[in-house]
């Protein structure tokens, strides 16, 4: 590996810190928006999906134009870096406005949910496609990346870690008993630290892979190089299927301890639990990788993990340590492929420069962006319509089939939905091999300056 390949120990740790930024925002959406929603704002689970969905039809448009106009960016910071500087205040501020709860009637607070949400989820794409795709030119090398990708989604379970354990603390507190404003005051207390963590990874971080010095704008090419990218393809359906597994359990996990367990202040805990048995196992990539390949490590993770969330299904209300072992076992599994996918879909990038001769970084990475929310919009709206399918009212006594839809809500469909992921994966096409000779080929060129 060329030296210059190498990054500091404060350069990815200023790298990760924005993806800590990301999920002071982004867990609160992932773990808390239906449940505020219904339970706190007042909408039905059905049209708080719906929502969900319906942002989802936008995101095909805007994820791949913003991709578009981060490689077409260029800026005495970079492509991808002056995102992280514009859009970090918008995040916050938006994010604020998504848990307020102003008296508009039935029909207007749809609406204004409708509104806040979509308008977050496009500042979300305006900030964090350049961030993922920042992670993809600060260096060329594939396993330095894997390293850096394992040090953001440490500091990214951080984030969680913080939100999935504190938030309700957080709303009780600020609250005193009114849930809107306790959410609301937790949200800006979030969105400051954000911001603040967004400005460190900006002046911390140096782009340095750029497209070859030949490439002429074409969007045609681009579009062209990337629907015959095959491992591109494939990542971005097992991207979008493992989203929606994710969205389905997080958005599903408070209900379940609400009305199953009958403890809600103890989904705190098990999202702590849950979170740091991630940060314990995520180092593991990295090794893991070099030993068996990224492919085939994300296919162990995948089926072993699904098996686990499977297994989540069994515990009884009161058999608090079998649900908890089954967690960890769970995350500890999955934990290697998380840094996995966003690796292998920077090596994409550098199969579609190997085989076609040109680059465009931000348009591949919006597969990543869109394949995020797209599941877990999917992911949220599947939760919103089971739990109306299963018959579930809120604040009230469940009915035996609203919590067993609740229980497969959190373990079985979740499960399967990741193991199925695993099968799509046997007809990713970049192997340990291919991946040593690409880069090679890749890094003589650059020195050639040919590109």
């Amino acid at each position: 590996m060329a030296l210059g390949n190498r990054l500091s120990i404060k350069e990815k740790v200023g790298y990760s810190l924005g993806d800590t930024a990301s999920h002071f925002v982004w867990d609160m959406v992932g773990f808390w928006i239906l449940i505020f929603y219904t339970d706190t704002f007042g909408i039905s689970a059905a049209a708080a999906g719906t929502i969900m969905l319906i942002a989802r039809f936008w995101d095909m448009a805007s994820d791949p134009l913003m991709g578009i106009i981060a490689d077409r960016t260029n800026t005495r910071w970079g492509k991808f870096r002056p995102y992280i500087l514009w859009m970090a205040l918008p995040y916050s501020v938006l994010a604020v406005l998504a848990f307020s709860t102003p008296d508009f009637g039935e029909t207007g607070k749809v609406v204004y949910a409708g509104i806040t949400y979509i308008l977050l989820m496009t500042v979300f794409t305006a900030i964090n496609l350049p961030y993922s795709s920042l992670g993809a030119v600060m260096t060329s090398d594939s396993y330095e990346r894997a390293g850096l990708n394992s040090y953001r989604f440490i500091f990214a379970f951080v984030g969680q870690f913080i939100v999935s354990g504190t938030a309700l603390y957080l709303a009780n507190y600020f609250g005193k008993g009114d849930s809107a404003k306790g959410y609301q005051y937790t949200l800006i207390l979030f969105s400051v630290i954000s911001f603040i963590l967004f400005m460190i990874t900006f002046k911390t971080t140096r782009e340095r892979v750029q497209p070859p010095a030949k490439q002429n704008s074409s969007l045609k090419e681009d579009f062209k190089n990337l629907l015959s990218n095959r491992p591109w393809i494939i990542l971005f359906f097992v991207g979008i299927i493992s989203f929606v597994m994710f969205a389905l359990q997080n958005l599903s996990i408070a209900y379940y301890f609400k009305y199953y367990i009958g403890k809600e202040e103890n989904v705190q805990l098990f999202n702590i639990v849950g979170t740091i048995a991630l940060i314990v196992a995520i180092p593991a990539s990295k090794p893991l990788s070099r030993r068996f390949g990224k492919r085939n490590v994300f296919i162990g993770s995948s089926l072993l993990s699904g098996l686990f969330f499977c297994l989540l299904y069994l515990p009884a209300e009161n058999d608090v340590y079998l649900l908890y072992t089954f967690n960890i076992l769970a995350k500890m599994s999955y934990a290697p492929a998380v840094p996995l996918l966003w690796t292998m879909l920077a090596d994409t990038v550098d199969y579609s420069e190997w085989k076609s001769g040109r680059r465009a970084t931000g348009l591949t990475f919006s597969a990543a962006t869109f394949a995020q929310k797209a599941g877990w919009g999917i992911g949220g709206a599947l939760a919103g319509w089971l739990l109306s399918a299963f018959h579930f009212e809120p604040n009230v006594a469940q009915t035996e089939t609203a919590i067993n839809g609740i229980k497969l809500m959190v373990s079985v469909f979740p499960g399967m939905l990741y193991m199925s992921g695993a099968i799509l994966l046997f007809f990713y096409g970049i192997d340990h091999k291919t991946c040593v000779v690409m880069q090679a080929e890749l890094e003589e060129r650059r020195l050639k300056g040919d590109g």
